[in-house]
């Protein structure tokens, strides 16, 4: 935990050098209850740029796919010690996700990409209910965020300038789905983030 704390300072700066990083709507951020993090994805290196924007406040639950661990060693090292799980999106994952719920309950915060995979062409994609089934579950707002590279294909490149940018969060009670799961509400609460998502950008395109 406290390597967390000396970690964030020194990837900030690191993560500076080599992007112009923006950040908008940080007093958006909620930090004394559980929240969903809730960013697009479009680089796989974008949990870091979430982790270092937020940049403060209690250490989140990082829901990452497998892959992420293996790309290098570094950014598999700075996701475990950022609170970063290896999530598969199977059924296996059950336990998890339970246990996530519990801790979303007692404060803590959860980043999750609810697009569940990065963007081959830059434009949003259906979104998965993980993230939306937690939220309910845990009875917790979400936080919008979209993060925003200021090239022609809208992807991550070395040196480009990236906004992240958090939107006001989605109250808990509008994420509400019951123990059945209503699937009417739960796709109107797809609609309400990618909304959000929708807005963030118009608001903060390059």
């Amino acid at each position: 935990m406290v390597l967390y704390y000396v970690l964030l300072p020194v990837a900030w700066l690191v993560w500076h050098i080599g992007f112009r990083i923006q950040v908008i709507g940080r007093e958006n951020l909620i930090h004394d209850r559980g929240f969903i993090l809730a960013p697009n994805h479009i680089s796989a290196i974008d949990p870091v740029f979430v982790i270092l924007s937020r940049f403060w406040g209690k250490q989140m639950r990082v829901f990452a796919k497998k892959e992420l661990f293996q790309m290098n060693w570094f950014i598999s090292w700075f996701l475990k010690q950022c609170g970063g799980i290896s999530v598969r999106g199977s059924k296996g994952d059950r336990a998890i996700v339970d246990q996530t719920i519990e801790e979303c309950k007692k404060g803590r915060g959860l980043l999750v990409f609810p697009e569940g995979t990065r963007t081959k062409d830059g434009n949003l994609l259906p979104l998965k209910s993980g993230a939306f089934v937690v939220a309910s579950a845990a009875e917790v707002d979400m936080i919008p965020c979209r993060i925003i590279y200021d090239t022609p294909d809208k992807k991550m490149h070395l040196f480009c300038r990236v906004r992240v940018c958090f939107g006001t969060p989605i109250p808990a009670k509008e994420l509400a789905m019951g123990e059945k799961r209503d699937l009417a509400k739960l796709r109107a609460c797809k609609e309400k983030l990618t909304q959000a998502w929708v807005d963030l950008y118009e608001a903060n395109k390059f």
